[in-house]
């Protein structure tokens, strides 16, 4: 497998060269960003347990897993249904399902409980198929509610419990994420897609959505923001600030054309 590694590596190592292998986009985009962002965190020897991104000794991250919805498919011809969503990173105490597959679910005594979605010069996607208007942020902490049911770990028993859109600063300022990420907002939205099941879903929309909305931390944090705080820690971070700014040269949407 070393040989393999090494081929992988090459790949990678051709996105600097003018004879690309493949997309430099494949390397330097939101996913490896965050990947790299959250292993440096893990990897530091201090760490600040209220940092959204706080990976102390005894937590573990995972890229990509699967979250459990309280709305799946209750038959073939469920028109209201919806898929398991994929967290672009996950931190805390929790499982992944074996093999090829992401389930993701909380350890019975799990008190850290963290959920990021990476962005460059994209938006919040607006909603699912047979839910137009259920966006990513509230399918997201609807998501951590219903993983907190599964497990059967009351929100009032978490030091930490979040939500996190990481984006560009300038994307921020903007006001790109504000009108997702209010508490009023998600709490709307869920409750909207509960209503849609006349009464099926009450139980669940009070017993674990509310308790886990109301204790949840919800946020957009800037890369910035999170590269200035490990370069302070770190002086070998630059490079991950150096990769950050191959990310946005290459992600950058091309300007408008002047007629």
């Amino acid at each position: 497998m070393d040989t393999i590694f090494a081929r992988i590596e090459k790949i990678f190592k051709s996105c600097e060269t003018d004879l690309q292998s493949m997309p430099p986009t494949l390397l330097y985009n939101e996913g490896w960003m965050l990947r790299l962002t959250v292993d440096w965190f893990a990897s530091m020897d201090w760490h600040d347990e209220s940092h959204p991104l706080a990976v102390p000794p005894g937590y573990r991250w995972y890229s990509e897993a699967l979250l459990p919805s309280a709305f799946l498919p209750e038959s073939r011809s469920d028109s209201l249904a919806e898929s398991w969503t994929h967290a672009d990173a996950a931190i805390g105490h929790f499982d992944i399902g074996n093999g090829a597959k992401g389930n993701l679910a909380l350890l019975s005594d799990a008190k850290h409980f963290v959920v990021l979605e990476a962005k460059m010069f994209s938006k919040l996607s607006a909603g699912v198929k047979n839910a137009t208007y259920f966006n990513q942020a509230a399918r997201n902490v609807a998501c951590i509610a219903e993983v907190l049911r599964r497990a059967g770990r009351q929100a009032t028993g978490f030091a930490a419990l979040g939500f996190y859109v990481l984006a560009p600063a300038t994307q921020i300022q903007q006001g790109l994420f504000d009108p997702y990420l209010t508490k009023d907002s998600i709490r709307s939205v869920v409750e909207r897609r509960v209503a849609e099941y006349g009464g099926k879903r009450d139980k669940w929309f009070s017993d674990w959505f509310l308790p886990a909305h109301a204790r949840m931390d919800i946020k957009a944090v800037a890369w910035e923001e999170l590269l200035a705080y490990l370069a302070e820690r770190d002086p070998d971070a630059k490079q991950l600030k150096a990769f950050y700014e191959r990310c946005l040269e290459f992600n950058r949407p091309p300007e408008e054309v002047k007629p």
